[in-house]
């Protein structure tokens, strides 16, 4: 056994002490929301000194009053009873003071933030904007988000609990909303450039008013998320809650934002070349904004997977599989929407351009989908691959397989009820085929992705049993507790025993204050950033030696310390 250190954990109290947390932080939050609203009708109500205000009369003015001058104050005294006991360490790391903290932060931002750029934007292009109204909740809200950061920023009562979940909310937030807007501006460009000369309605707003408009909120939408991203710190934030939203919003989203602009855009493309039906300027509607979207979620989801390649093992690989299934669940519904035209125009190949409309957008679906998911799956890559399987790779595919069987198995229902139906009931209008061509296109495509991820996961078995055939297995599970990215801790202990490990992560590894991220304290390494990642593989097999029992206790430091404890039972 190596030297121990025992190293405190924060206790957060008993039952009681958490549900009176829970109430207090749940009035604190309702308070709080209930005094902004009154001030921010009270500002609006000074700023509109001189107007008469249509539906607003003595009542609306009441209710400001009441929750400006009852709410406020009750919030104030509840915030302070709040504020002096958070010194202690249970009440600071009470997940509830986090969640708190998180919650009306997220929520006043959004608010400051999209009545602002409501405001900036409401000036273009208009006469006489109605800018008091905004201008009364943004600069309320502003105080309230300003609050809330402090005390989320306070290095001595600030959360422990839950204390990387606003910056990281704040940043794709704020890349959403510029992401949004900026596609909006680029299509609507795009849109004029492609369509103007042939597009000669006279409109009531000139062209460049609403891209102006779309500029100011993708400018306000890209400083949120500098602001948050690069100023704030949260690029440095790993694992957790970081990299969940790494995964969700910059690749899959970007790449689902990518995915569909381009197969727009060659959709338009093949409808131009073997499909002009309808007039030239409806065929070209749709390629301005999809060549928006691909270029913007392109660019994003770029940003984002190099941005995942520096992180953890298993971040890296779950950017690599998300980016494979959406790319698969567009090439799998081109295969679809491919059989479903084909049956059309192979039962009447007479009828209108529709089937020819369906067979093209099945195509370019199928030719985007099928390329993005070659470059990111390689399958010759994945038959030849020797190492160690992965839970990230394992997990993948069983999720692929499950989900394309449920898919098969609705479909299947679907065709044998319109078989049913078609034989049993005097149904006129439609042939049989006609009837089933769509759900059938739907189980051919499913079928072939769910037999193909099963038919490689049953690969990854065979060469796991292959792998372990030769040695035998002495300990049935391993609990491994490691600090930060124990995935090759995982993969080498896995390797090791041929057991399956349960991983534990330890609080007290690599724990940092997400005040000291702050500009004013400079740059701040991630979580565990610049520790050393644990023991060796050499190291561990070592200390596995020997042991044998149906589970083991795993404990590994910061430093090659490893401590292994055989468990009864």
């Amino acid at each position: 056994m190596s030297d121990t250190r025992v190293h405190g954990a924060p206790v957060t109290g008993s039952a009681q002490a958490k549900v009176r947390r829970l109430v207090v932080f749940v009035l604190l939050f309702a308070l709080v929301v209930i005094a902004a609203n009154g001030l921010s009708g009270l500002l609006e109500r000074l700023l509109r000194s001189g107007q008469v205000l249509a539906g607003q009369g003595v009542e609306g003015l009441a209710l400001s009053l009441a929750f400006t001058l009852i709410g406020g104050p009750l919030a104030a005294l509840l915030w302070w009873l709040v504020w002096r006991r958070l010194p202690e360490e249970a009440e600071r790391s009470a997940p509830s003071w986090g969640l708190y903290v998180a919650a009306l932060y997220t929520m006043s931002l959004v608010l400051f933030v999209t009545s602002l750029l409501a405001l900036a934007a409401s000036f273009i292009g208009a006469d006489n904007p109605d800018w008091r109204s905004p201008l009364s909740v943004g600069l309320v809200w502003a105080l309230v988000w300003w609050w809330h950061r402090w005390m989320w920023r306070h290095p001595a009562r600030g959360p422990l609990e839950l204390a990387t979940v606003p910056a990281v909310i704040g940043t794709y937030f704020g890349l959403g909303l510029g992401v949004g807007a900026a596609v909006t501006a680029l299509g609507s460009l795009l849109d004029v450039a492609i369509r103007g000369s042939m597009d000669l309605t006279s409109t009531a707003d000139p062209w460049w008013q609403s891209i102006l408009q779309d500029l100011i909120w993708a400018a306000g939408g890209a400083l949120v998320w500098w602001w948050h991203w690069v100023r704030g710190g949260a690029r440095r934030l790993r694992g957790g809650f970081a990299d969940v939203g790494l995964i969700v919003v910059g690749v899959l989203a970007a790449g689902l934002l990518a995915l569909g602009g381009a197969g727009t855009v060659l959709f338009v493309l093949l409808r131009l070349a073997f499909d002009r039906q309808g007039s030239l300027l409806e065929l070209l509607a749709p390629l301005g904004p999809a060549i928006a979207s691909a270029a913007v979620g392109s660019l994003v989801w770029r940003y984002y997977r190099t941005a995942a390649a520096g992180r953890a093992e298993r971040t890296r690989q779950a950017g690599v599989l998300v980016t494979s299934g959406v790319a698969l669940a567009a090439a799998a519904t081109g295969v679809g929407v491919i059989l479903n035209a084909a049956l059309s125009i192979a039962v009447s190949p007479l009828a209108g351009g529709n089937a020819r409309t369906l067979l093209l957008g099945g195509i370019s679906s199928l030719a985007v989908g099928g390329f993005v998911w070659w470059l990111a799956w390689r399958p010759a890559r994945q038959h030849r691959q020797v190492d160690a399987v992965t839970m990230g790779r394992r997990v993948y595919l069983v999720a692929v397989f499950g989900l394309s069987a449920v898919v098969a198995l609705v479909a299947l229902l679907v065709i044998g009820y319109r078989l049913f139906e078609f034989f049993l009931a005097e149904v006129t209008g439609g042939s049989l085929v006609d009837r089933i061509r769509a759900p059938l296109g739907l189980l051919v495509a499913a079928a072939l992705a769910s037999g193909y991820h099963f038919a490689v996961w049953r690969q990854d078995r065979s060469r796991q049993a292959a792998a372990g055939a030769g040695r035998k297995r002495t300990i049935g599970h391993v609990i491994l507790v490691a600090g930060s990215d124990p995935e090759p801790l995982r993969r080498a202990v896995e390797e090791l025993t041929g057991a399956g490990v349960t991983l534990w992560s330890r609080a007290d590894v690599g724990v940092r204050a997400l005040a000291a991220t702050s500009a004013e304290a400079g740059p701040v390494p991630a979580a565990g950033g610049g520790a050393p990642h644990g023991p060796s593989a050499d190291r561990l097999a070592e200390a596995l030696a020997g042991v044998s029992a149906k589970r083991v206790l795993v404990i590994t430091g910061p430093d090659e310390g490893v401590d292994v404890i055989p468990l009864r039972g």
